[in-house]
């Protein structure tokens, strides 16, 4: 996508609390929580029983209010349950919750009171004591003070870019990488992740304390191919919709073909390689998991409401980029075309989310 601002400074999820918002249709994004919840776990459990902090300093990067507080939550949980098992004294825990300047801090925080509450439910009263703040900005820079933090954590935001990559004109017809783009633009696409992913471990070396840890999940892929449909096929379709809306005169071509996503998808084998060429942590562990397009169980029994609410979570990531580089008129026929390919694709084929979660410790 070429524009004339920043991305931080339009990057961000849709607000709101309508069906189509992040908020309501995120549900992707919780399974994958989910599915990552015990390496989450055992990284700071096996972290705190080691060091046993007074204060606990936690980062979620790129939080969202649909499912930060519930990571929160379960790490607490983890560290309670480890605490009281060693007796050890009051336990703070100093949590900061980071995103993109556009988000919805003030949702986060009208929520936290209802947080507080069910961690005392949950975990009893003397729990300890929970500090939340909000920090915007972007985590391709830095974000805290030096040795500052003992745990990091990101869920399904690092396949964002910086920037969208430069010199891919050439990648017309598509919206990100696809089987027709140029090697060149596949190079590019990987290029600019590769200096975003480094910055950020960069970054993060300066901030987590030696012996501090992070596990991070990436939207990815299996496949060693920079191009994979497991990870470019809903890419693809919403291309295939857009190039049909430029066919009938809904969009001008000229616009269509400078329009690319910012995101690219690695694979477990990037990621060790990036991070053991920038040197800062030592990779634990990597994890491949795979949520079915079809992940909504609660709608299970109605194929149209499986495929709606696999759109509406696409949606509420796209919707503001489309909006910004197509206007707002067009947005509810994007999305009806959409949702038909949508269907057919997954009548013909079972689709995957293929995700990638790696555990770091912080060398000395």
């Amino acid at each position: 996508m070429v524009m004339e601002v920043e991305i931080e400074q339009v990057l961000h999820m849709k607000d709101g609390q309508d069906d189509t918002s992040y908020a309501k249709a995120s549900y992707m994004q919780k399974q994958v929580i989910s599915l990552t919840k015990h390496i989450k776990e055992k990284a700071i459990k096996e972290f705190y029983c080691k060091k046993r902090p007074t204060t606990l300093g936690i980062a979620d990067l790129g939080c969202s209010l649909a499912n930060s507080l519930t990571v929160v939550s379960d790490l607490i949980a983890t560290i309670d349950k480890a605490h009281r098992g060693l007796g050890n004294g009051p336990q703070e825990y100093q949590v900061y919750l980071n995103d993109l300047p556009r988000n919805d801090f003030n949702a986060i925080f009208r929520s936290l009171g209802c947080f507080e509450d069910k961690l005392k439910q949950q975990l009893g009263d003397d729990f300890g004591y929970c500090f939340v703040n909000g920090v915007p900005g972007s985590f391709y820079g830095r974000l805290f003070p030096s040795n500052h933090l003992q745990f990091v954590h990101s869920s399904y935001s690092l396949h964002w870019l910086s920037q969208v990559p430069d010199e891919i004109e050439d990648n017309k017809g598509n919206i990100f990488l696809a089987r027709t783009s140029p090697s060149n633009v596949l190079e590019a696409y990987y290029k600019q992740f590769e200096k975003d992913f480094s910055m950020f471990l960069s970054c993060r070396s300066k901030e987590v304390i030696e012996g501090g840890m992070m596990v991070l999940t990436i939207l990815g892929r299996k496949s060693n191919e920079i191009y994979s449909k497991e990870s470019c096929n809903m890419f693809d379709l919403l291309a295939t919709a857009l190039n049909d809306m430029v066919i009938e005169g809904f969009i001008e071509e000229e616009k269509l073909n400078k329009f690319n996503i910012p995101i690219y998808t690695p694979s477990a084998t990037e990621l060790r390689y990036l991070v053991e060429k920038e040197g800062s942590f030592t990779l634990n562990e990597d994890h491949v998991s795979e949520v079915s397009w079809e992940a909504n169980d609660l709608n299970k029994n109605s194929s149209n409401a499986v495929h709606y609410d696999f759109v509406k979570c696409v949606r509420s990531v796209a919707e503001p980029f489309l909006i910004l580089h197509f206007g707002e008129t067009i947005i509810e026929e994007i999305f009806l075309r959409y949702t038909e390919l949508v269907q057919v694709s997954m009548a013909k084929e079972k689709s995957v989310f293929i995700n990638v979660t790696v555990s770091l410790t912080r060398k000395g």
